[in-house]
């Protein structure tokens, strides 16, 4: 679990879907930079820990939603200390 979350992508989609269930294209918009592929690997992962629930809405074309799950919302509450500190932090340098 811990080298789930220690992930920088599974920590930055479990942040952006702290405000709700998000379709895979807002969530790729949100995280600038992710591949799709490393997008999906991740929503699977976090999925496969019971970190997020996908849901599946029948239309055309398919409608698909992620979203924490119980689990998720108490693993977004340490992290979102973590990037609020990270935030806080960016202007100290690492010393050699």
């Amino acid at each position: 679990m811990l080298d789930l979350l220690a992930n920088k992508w599974s920590a930055l989609a479990i942040g952006a879907l702290e405000e709700g269930p998000h379709r895979f294209g807002a969530l790729q918009r949100r995280l600038q930079g992710v591949s799709p592929k490393v997008l999906t690997q991740t929503l699977r992962r976090l999925e496969s820990a019971g970190l997020v629930d996908r849901t599946i809405y029948p239309a055309v074309p398919l409608h698909v939603e992620y979203e924490l799950t119980e689990l998720g919302h108490g693993a977004a509450a340490p992290l979102n200390a973590l990037r609020t500190w990270v935030e806080d932090n960016l202007d100290h340098t690492i010393p050699d």
